[in-house]
This record gives C-alpha cells, structure tokens and sequence, in this order.
C-alpha cells in the first residue's frame, strides 16, 4: 500500500526594472515576504530572471532568508530564455534552472515569451515596477494585470 502526500506547492515570481537605484530601502520588505510565504506554504517555488539590478538582489535577499529559515521547503529557480555561458556559475547558487522556451523562439522576442511563462506559472507576482516607466517589466506586469494573479508592487510601498 502506498500513501500519496499532496503538497501545496505555491509559485512566486519576480519581475523588476533592469536598473533600479536605492535597493536597500526595500531589502527588509522582501526579505519578510520570503520568510511569511516559507511560513505559510508547504513548499514555495521562486522563480527569477537574471536581467538586472532586481533580479540579482531579489536572489540573494532570498538566499540570505534561506539560510535563516533552511532550504528543506523552497527553491530558488533560475528561468532563462535561453541557454547561457555562465550555466556553470549559476548552478551553485540557483536549486534548479529552467529552459521553458523551444529553440524556435527569436532571440529578440524571447525574454517577453519568458516573462510570459513565468506569470502563467505563478500564483504571485513580486515586482518592483514604476508604472511611469516603459519597458518590459511593465509589460509583464500589465499581462499580471490580466491573468488575475496576486501582484505586490513594492514601488508602491
């Protein structure tokens, strides 16, 4: 006989500005969202490009929480749209790396169809989007918009 465990498995995504000035007046607001999702779900899934400024602080902010509250509930997910040199680099600080893109997707569309996939696999959208900006991190959180998922904006904060 065999016993079938469901685990709820809640998916987060961030999305930012590729340059972002003054970061460190929102590290305490992501690392208590990080810690309050590891608190709530069995297991939390955050997935993150690696396109700028945001990115880059998001994982690490991540990270550090990790290491306070132990990596037996979560992972840290890369998602690129495309193979990258640097894949070796990578794997020791991201759990796991995703390709969700064919090798038939333009180069110069990828990271939109991407950023696409990331909020059609979420439950919340984590970004720190200025709505007085263009781009593609407004784009993506416009497409948020539309699919309903949960948005925290921490530009807004």
């Amino acid at each position: 006989m065999f016993w079938v465990i469901k685990m709820e498995i809640y998916r987060v995504t961030f999305i930012g500005h590729r340059t972002i000035y003054d970061m460190r007046h929102i590290q305490h607001s992501i690392e208590e969202i990080v810690l309050n999702l590891l608190r709530r779900y069995d297991f939390v899934e955050f997935n993150i490009g690696r396109n700028g400024d945001f990115d880059i602080f998001v994982a690490s902010a991540i990270k550090h929480t990790q290491k306070k509250f132990g990596t037996q509930n979560s992972s840290l997910n890369l998602v690129l749209p495309y193979q990258s040199k640097d894949e070796c680099f990578f794997k020791e600080f991201y759990d796991d790396i995703h390709y969700p893109l064919d090798n038939k997707t333009h180069y110069k569309s990828a990271i939109s169809k991407r950023n696409e996939w990331l909020i059609d696999n979420s439950d919340l959208l984590i970004c720190y989007v200025e709505e007085n900006k263009s781009g593609g991190s407004l784009k993506t959180l416009k497409y948020a918009q539309t699919k309903g998922i949960k948005i925290i904006n921490l530009a807004n904060k």
